[in-house]
């Protein structure tokens, strides 16, 4: 069901004989090995760490045989970076339109955003976790 321009959905109806996956909370891989362990630039700003959580999760997927097209649930928990009045929800949207809602990759998850005061690593501002939906 899609009736919003926002590129999410509003609702997803999964069949009886779907089998459901749970991915648990995936976090950033190092964006630059070169900076020092903890500073800002070592998993880099929200945009970069939207993209390095995608990518891991599409990497979890595929061995899973699945891929970013069956996700239909997102739940994803943002820290505001350092120095800034809250989450960076425009960077976690750049992050996200390369995964979801591309001539690519056209799908489209429900998902809801959340901001938290921190994540396990405080270097960490993006953790992700999804559900996807194997059919036949």
């Amino acid at each position: 069901m899609q009736d919003s321009d926002f590129p999410i959905l509003q609702a997803v109806e999964v069949p009886a004989d779907a089998t459901l996956v749970y991915l648990s909370g995936t976090v950033p891989e190092v964006a630059d090995k070169t900076a020092e362990k903890g500073s800002p630039e070592y998993f880099g700003d929200t945009t970069t760490q939207t993209a390095s959580v995608l990518a891991s999760i599409k990497k979890k997927l595929a061995g899973l045989d699945l891929d970013m097209g069956d996700v239909i649930k997102m739940q994803a928990y943002l820290v505001a970076p350092e120095g800034s009045n809250g989450m960076d929800f425009e960077g976690f949207m750049e992050g996200y339109t390369q995964y979801f809602g591309t001539e690519e990759q056209p799908e489209l998850p429900t998902r809801s955003v959340f901001a938290v005061a921190g994540l396990a690593n405080p270097a960490w501002l993006v953790e992700i976790e999804v559900v996807a939906v194997r059919t036949g």
